[in-house]
């Protein structure tokens, strides 16, 4: 069976909005091996209408980028009730009934289904128990009020079970969970 493993760079205090304002400072050889490791068994991506939407607009343009020719070339599944087309290469929305149609997809040969940013799809995941693995990048700095948090204060509880942990020069945690067996 295929597994959803969901990827994050994460700050200490939980944010995960707009890494671009905090993240490169840390991107090295160790974390883009890690950020590769994360796609290496994947051959499909899940994201949720937002951060598709970023992506749709970002990629196509940008294929020469690092990741740039996998990002365009790769399966991406949309989760959205409200976008009424995917236009970007090899793209398909999953409306209605997705908990069923994203089992229907797990249950189907192929690679694991890899996410990155899309919170709010993964916290429905983790509720849904459709989510596999959470892989957290956390990096030793707090941003700071005003940004979107993985798991914002209202959100239910979620027992997760420790995978693996690495710690990097930079002083970023590599961090893989599951969520944890009752």
């Amino acid at each position: 069976m295929r597994k959803i493993k969901s990827n994050f760079f994460i700050s200490l205090d939980g944010v995960v909005e707009s890494p671009d304002k905090w993240h490169f400072a840390y991107f090295d050889d160790e974390m883009g091996a890690a950020v590769a490791a994360g796609f290496a068994t994947a051959d499909t991506l899940l994201m949720g209408r937002v951060l598709y939407s970023e992506w749709a607009a970002y990629w196509p343009e940008h294929p020469d980028d690092p990741f740039g020719d996998v990002m365009n070339s790769i399966k991406k599944y949309v989760v959205s009730n409200s976008l009424q087309a995917a236009e970007w290469q090899n793209s398909e929305i999953i409306s209605g009934d997705v908990a069923r149609k994203l089992t229907d997809i797990k249950a189907q040969d192929g690679g694991d289904i890899a996410m990155s940013g899309s919170a709010t799809t993964v916290r429905w995941l983790l509720r849904e128990g459709l989510l596999d693995e959470l892989n957290l990048l956390v990096h030793p700095i707090a941003v700071g009020q005003g940004l979107a948090r993985l798991f914002p204060p209202d959100e239910a509880s979620i027992r997760l079970e420790l995978l693996s942990a690495q710690t990097f020069k930079s002083g970023v945690l590599n961090l893989s969970y599951a969520p944890a067996k009752d």
